[in-house]
This record gives C-alpha cells, structure tokens and sequence, in this order.
C-alpha cells in the first residue's frame, strides 16, 4: 500500500517536473540572452509577460539593444509601452538615434509622440537629415501656387521648403499640410503686395525673406530652414481680363437702359396715339353737332335761308381757293420732286 502511494507521488513530481521544464524551455534561450548580453530579465518576470499577453521578445530584444546602446530603460517601462499599444522597437530605433545625434529625447516624449500616431524615428531621423517639403504639394492636384501683382498680371510659382523635425513639439504640433498651407499664403500675400510682376521675378528671393520672417513653424512640428523659390512663370494678364468683363457688363447694362428707354418711348408714342384718336373723336363729336344747331337757328328764326346760302358760298369759295393754291405750289416744283 505504501509502495502505490508512494508511486503515486513520484508520478505527480514527475508531471510537475516535466511542465515546470517545458515552461522554462521556452524562457530559458531568452533568459540566458538577456543574461549573457548585461541586460538581465528574470524568469518569473518572463512568465508574467506571457501571463499579461505581453511577447516576451520584443521586450528582451527591446531591453537588450538600449542597454547595449548605453541606454537603460527598465523591462516594466517597455512593458507598459507595450501594453498600452505602442511600438516598444521603433521607440528603442529612435531613443538610439537620438543619442547618437546627440538630440534630447526622454523616453517618456518618446512615448507620447509614438503613441499619439507619428513615426518617432522618422521624427529624429527628419531632425538629423532635413528634408525637402514641395509647395504646393503635387498630390493635391495643383502645379503651382498662382498670385496677381497689382499690376494685374498673374505669376505662377513653385517653392520647396526644407524642414527639420523639432521633437518638442511632436506631440500636438501641425503637420507638413500646415506647413504649405502657410508657404502659399505668404506666396500669395508677397506676390499681390508687388507693384509690378517684374519685381518679383527680378528679386524671386523677396518671397523666402518675406514668408521666413513671418515665423510660419509656430505651433508646427517642424523648423523651417530656407524657402527656395524653384520656379515662376508669368501667367495671364487678369486685369486685363477682369476690365474687358467689365467692360462687357457695362455694355450690357447700358443696352439695357437704352432698350427700357426705347420701350418707354414706343409706350408714349402710343399714348400719344391714342390721345390724337379720342381728340378726333371729340372733334367728330363737336361736329355732328353744327347741323342741330343750325336747324335749332332755323327754328328759332335766328338763321335766314339767304345767310345760309351765303355761308355755303364762302365755304365753296374757301376750297376752290385752297384747291387752285394747292394746283399752283405743284407746279412751281421742279421736275424731279413730282
């Protein structure tokens, strides 16, 4: 009986042996890394990243190239940059660079500016090696940056900008969008200030000292180093332009006041019409009323018959004079005018 119990154990031990042996079989390659190369790991430490979902891997790795690199971060802050979902090896690549480039970087403002979305060791690879940041950028659809001098003539310019990242203020600082967003406006702003487009292109480097002294990297990630005017081009004559369309608009305006003048005029033209027609009538009219008046005269004994006739008399007399005056006027014209 004792013997069964006592096998009974020896198998038990042994089980737990063999699990406790596996478990460290997984361990023991990184635990005897991290030994060997100065940046030591305990064993229970890796067990409880395994326990935590956190890859045992990239942290040993992680921890052992800055300790290499001379930069001691500990195994719990990598952790909780793991955990926190960021990415432990691009913040170790960069603390690196940082340091060789002698360039201030805590691993705390690492962190962050991993954690808020930018590439942290592009960021101190931009500030060891500035890059060149065209204006405007050519994805966006548009060639050149197009301003009017007050002259009225267009200018088409091009510029590249050379930035240089500024890790103070990668978290929360602008992007390079802003960056040309500002470059342009100052291109605009110097080129509509010029009194003539010739100004420009004889100084074109009139605009950088313009748009440099406005201080546009405030509030960016970024420290703008020199804005170089790669290309202008004159454009289209638009005050010209602008003053033939206005010159269009006036002319079709004016027409239209003279057509409602026309219209105005024909309108009393056609009053008058109607006046000269309600006139006649009223002359009709009073015409229609002789005879009665006569007859009424004839009643009434203030008309004779012999003071009618002489009144048809003279009326005869009237028209055979007016006739024979109109015979002589159209014979006293010349040939040509009948």
């Amino acid at each position: 009986m004792n013997n069964g119990v006592l096998v009974a154990v020896l198998i038990v031990v042994g089980l737990i042996l063999l699990v406790a042996i596996f478990i460290l079989a997984q361990f023991l390659n990184l635990w005897i890394q991290a030994l060997v190369s100065g940046a030591r790991v305990g064993l229970i430490d890796l067990i409880g990243m395994r326990l935590r979902k956190v890859d045992p891997r990239v942290i040993v790795y992680s921890r052992i190239r800055s300790v290499k690199a001379g930069i001691n971060v500990s195994t719990n802050e990598l952790e909780q940059h793991y955990l926190a979902g960021g990415r432990v090896p691009s913040v170790i690549n960069a603390l690196i660079a940082a340091d060789r480039a002698s360039i201030s970087l805590p691993f705390k403002t690492a962190c962050a500016i991993d954690l808020a979305g930018r590439d942290i060791l592009e960021a101190v690879q931009t500030s060891v090696n500035p890059k060149v940041i065209d204006c405007p950028n050519p994805s966006g659809g548009r060639p050149t940056i197009d301003a009017v001098a007050k002259d009225g003539i267009q200018l088409r310019a091009r510029a590249r900008v050379t930035v240089r990242a500024n890790i103070a203020r990668l978290v929360g600082g602008a992007t390079e969008e802003t960056i040309i967003a500002r470059v342009g406006e100052g291109i605009v702003s110097t080129i509509g200030s010029a009194l003539t487009h010739k100004d420009v292109l004889e100084n074109p480097d009139r605009i950088s000292k313009t748009v440099l002294e406005k201080g546009l990297d405030a509030g960016t990630a970024f420290e703008i180093l020199s804005i170089d005017i790669a290309d202008i081009d004159v454009g289209e004559n638009i005050g010209a332009k602008l003053q033939e369309d206005q010159a269009e608009a006036d002319k079709r305006r004016y027409q239209a006041e003279a057509e409602k003048r026309r219209s105005l005029a024909v309108a009393l033209e056609q009053e008058n019409r109607a006046k000269i027609q309600e006139n006649r009538a009223l002359v009709v009219l009073a015409e229609s009323e002789v005879p009665k008046a006569m007859a009424d005269a004839f009643r009434s004994g203030n008309l004779g018959i012999m003071d009618y006739y002489k009144m048809k008399n003279v009326v005869a007399d009237t028209s055979m004079r007016s006739a024979i005056a109109g015979d002589s006027a159209g014979k006293d014209q010349p040939q040509g005018e009948n």
